[in-house]
């Protein structure tokens, strides 16, 4: 019995037991209604997604074709739209994740106004967003699940059997739009408690992947700026493991983490741990440190800390605002034990912040994270604050000079320009580009790539193109042309903004709660209906 029947069936029990104060009750119509809904608890979604991320983890083990991929949505609408378009042409949300940035939480959804990504927002921000998405999404579902059940009734009432069996075999192989979602906790906002609190509302909300990472929560820098404070390895830990408590607590064993280091770029680090013995954490952590070797006491001045390191006593270099520096090109041995340790210690997958797109750079320290952790694999932001034209141009131009090749027609510091846009430098560069998530997900280990905040640029492009037209000489024809006429011919769903608002669905419960009583929206002089037609 499939499951529409089975409810049905269920229904229909109830119904009579219940007797006559339930005969307005179809027990079709409830079966269609739990049909839409998939997912009753986020929860729910969390498990279901953790399983799906899991699985796909274990598939790009064996095929690292198979990596997955991801897009930063700040708002809910943009979300759902993303789906829909990736189902619309794709046919598939498979390995299509969701990525929820700090970085616009803090720049769009924060009650003080537009902030820097600094931990600044309020922590309950990024569970809410987490909530809205996934409610957007549970309405996608229902939406075209709703679109389905209307053409099985036409089927039905048409004749045709073959159109019957054709629409029953796409409702019972529906895919959900409901996919994982890899949730950014930043540094966790506070202590290891504050951090195990709010990661239990991201679960709560639905998330199956929490992003964290191991700057200090106070000091919080954007991945991409100065001035970043990394904290010691045991202090991380500590939060990878509240994380790690709260998954279980809520049930969801599956839960995955990202364990991100900023090392690459921080030259700080706020305090000194305590090494217990010699080469233990501790004492690696503070071999890194800049450190002077203190030969008499007149190498001190008061308040000075001093180390004991290889049998010599060493003074850190600590700056007036009490941070002490790392040594200069350090960065990537400590981005490998970070990764090494946080592996080592409940994370499962990496994110290395780096500072430009570089396949050969990410796959030497995945390289020496893999002679500890075989199967280590990342997560990776494909950062809009790279200037990836620039970089890959100047990538290709450096390649060509190892070559030999002629490049008297290029300056290396002016690749930006519109000038070389056709050169056959430009095009290697737009090639690399193309296949820079094939090419890093071989040879540097990259086992999901995201852009943080794309959805951030699209809308502001969009915005300033209708804004150019619309206020200027093309008037309404700069809408029409530029949005309308495009969404109709590439059969965007939003077009019809009623129906995706849900007023299709609201006629369809209408007519479940009132009968033949029901005031539709749908009619003749629907305006929806001048869009059937291209």
């Amino acid at each position: 019995m499939s499951t529409d029947n089975q409810d049905i069936s269920s229904v229909s029990a109830l119904r009579d037991a219940n007797g006559k104060a339930w005969n307005a009750m179809n027990p079709e119509s409830a079966a269609l209604l739990r049909a839409q809904n998939k997912f009753k608890t986020g929860l729910e979604i969390a498990k279901y997604t953790a399983d799906v991320m899991r699985a796909d983890m274990a598939t790009v083990d064996g095929d690292k074709t198979k990596y997955t991929q991801s897009l930063g949505c700040w708002h809910c609408f943009v979300c759902q739209q993303k789906l829909i378009s990736i189902k619309k042409h794709f046919g598939t949300t498979d390995r299509k994740y969701l990525y929820l940035s700090g970085w616009m939480v803090a720049a769009l959804r924060s009650d003080f106004g537009p902030l820097p990504d600094q931990s600044m927002h309020e922590k309950t921000t990024v569970a809410s967003l987490v909530e809205e998405l996934y409610t957007f999404l549970r309405q996608a579902d229902a939406r075209e699940l709703g679109g389905l059940f209307r053409d099985l009734d036409d089927a039905r009432e048409a004749g045709d059997s073959a159109k019957e069996k054709e629409v029953q075999a796409a409702i019972a192989g529906h895919q959900t739009h409901v996919v994982p979602i890899i949730a950014d906790i930043d540094a966790g906002f506070g202590n290891e408690e504050a951090t195990y609190l709010l990661a239990k509302k991201l679960i709560e909300a639905g998330a199956c992947c929490i992003q964290i990472e191991n700057q200090v929560s106070d000091a919080k820098q954007c991945g991409h700026q100065d001035g970043k404070v990394t904290v010691p390895h045991e202090d991380f830990l500590a939060k990878i493991n509240a994380v790690r408590y709260a998954f279980l607590e809520l049930g969801v064993d599956d839960g995955v983490i990202v364990a991100r280091t900023d090392s690459l770029g921080a030259g700080l680090t706020q305090k000194i741990p305590v090494s217990q013995k010699i080469g233990d954490l501790a004492a690696q952590y503070n071999a890194f440190l800049d450190s002077s070797e203190v030969t008499s006491i007149d190498d001190l001045v008061d308040g000075d800390s001093v180390l004991k390191q290889n049998g010599k006593l060493v003074k850190p270099v600590r700056l007036p605002n009490g941070l002490y520096k790392f040594k200069e090109n350090t960065g990537f041995d400590r981005v490998v034990l970070d990764c090494i340790t946080s592996l080592q210690n409940g994370a499962d997958l990496l994110w290395i912040e780096t500072e430009k797109p570089h396949v050969g750079q990410i796959g030497d320290m995945v390289r020496a994270i893999r002679s500890e952790i075989p199967n280590a694999k990342l997560v990776y932001n494909n950062s809009p604050s790279f200037n990836w034209t620039l970089n890959f141009r100047q990538q290709i131009f450096d390649l060509w000079s190892q070559a030999d090749k002629d490049l008297s027609q290029y300056n290396r510091d002016e690749l930006m320009s519109v000038k070389y846009d056709d050169t056959d430098l430009a095009l290697e560069a737009d090639e690399k580009i193309r296949t820079f998530q094939s090419d890093a997900a071989r040879e540097a280990g990259i086992f999901h790539h995201l852009i943080t905040l794309p959805t951030y640029h699209t809308a502001a492009l969009s915005t300033d193109d209708l804004a150019k037209g619309y206020f200027g000489d093309q008037g309404m024809l700069a809408y029409v042309k530029g949005v309308q006429r495009k969404e109709i011919r590439q059969g965007l769903a939003c077009v019809k903004h009623q129906a995706m608002a849900g007023s299709n669905m609201g006629d369809d419960h209408k007519e479940y709660f009132s009968g033949e009583q029901a005031l539709k929206a749908s009619g003749e002089d629907n305006t929806m209906n001048q869009f059937d037609a291209e």
